[in-house]
C-alpha cells in the first residue's frame, strides 16, 4: 500500500476513534472522524434515536470521500508511516459494502481496519460514553445494518476486546503483512520444478 488511507471502520462503540486517533499518532498523519461530516440533520435523527437511511448516509459518505481525496498524498512523519504508506486514517462507519465501494474510488489506496466487537460489549460502551449524539438504543439499527467486509476486500480484522494500544498494534501488524511483497518462491504450487 502507498500513499493510501486507512478506514478504521465498525459500528459505534467499536472505538474508531481511540484507535483511529492512535493509528494515525503512530503513522504520523492526520487523523478524521467521519462524524464530524455528518449534515446537522443527520445528527438530529440520530440523537433522536431514529435510524439513518441509505438517503440520508450518501451525501456524508460523499463528504468522507471528500476528506479522504483531500488527505491522500499527504506525506507521514514517522518511520513507521513511511513503511506503511499510510497518508491519513479516517474512522467511519462503514457498515455496508456498498459504501465501501465508495470510499474506495478514493485517488488512492483505501484499506479498511474492522473493530469487530460483540452486542454485550458494544452496548456497554455505548452506555457508558458521554457527550456524544448517538444514543445506545441505536446499536440494534447499526448491527442490522452491518455487512462485515468480506474477504475479498481485504480487511484488517481486529478483536475490540483489547487494550486499544495492542489494537493498534494489530492493525499495524495487518498493514504490514499487505505491504510485504510477495515472494514468488513461496507463491509457486507445492510441487513444482
Amino acid at each position: 500500500m502507498t500513499g493510501g488511507i486507512v478506514v478504521v471502520m465498525g459500528v459505534s462503540g467499536s472505538g474508531k476513534t481511540t484507535i483511529g486517533e492512535r493509528l494515525g499518532a503512530a503513522c504520523g498523519v492526520h487523523f478524521g472522524d467521519a462524524d464530524r461530516l455528518h449534515p446537522p440533520a443527520n445528527v438530529a435523527k440520530m440523537a433522536a434515536g431514529t435510524p439513518l437511511t441509505d438517503e440520508d448516509r450518501w451525501p456524508w459518505l460523499h463528504a468522507v470521500l471528500a476528506w479522504m481525496n483531500d488527505h491522500a498524498d499527504r506525506t507521514p512523519r514517522t518511520e513507521l508511516g513511511v513503511e506503511l504508506g499510510v497518508a491519513a486514517v479516517v474512522g467511519c462507519s462503514a457498515l455496508k459494502r456498498k459504501y465501501r465501494d465508495l470510499l474506495r474510488t478514493a485517488s488512492c489506496p483505501v484499506r479498511f481496519a474492522y473493530l469487530k466487537g460483540d452486542r454485550r460489549t458494544l452496548a456497554t460502551r455505548l452506555h457508558r460514553r458521554q457527550g456524544h449524539f448517538f444514543p445506545e438504543q441505536l446499536l440494534a439499527a447499526q448491527l442490522a445494518d452491518l455487512e462485515e467486509p468480506a474477504p475479498d476486500e481485504n480487511p484488517v480484522v481486529v478483536s475490540i476486546g483489547a487494550r486499544p494500544d495492542a489494537v493498534v498494534e494489530q492493525i499495524v501488524a495487518g498493514l504490514r503483512d499487505a505491504a510485504r511483497p510477495v515472494d514468488p518462491r513461496r507463491a509457486r504450487p507445492t510441487g513444482s520444478a
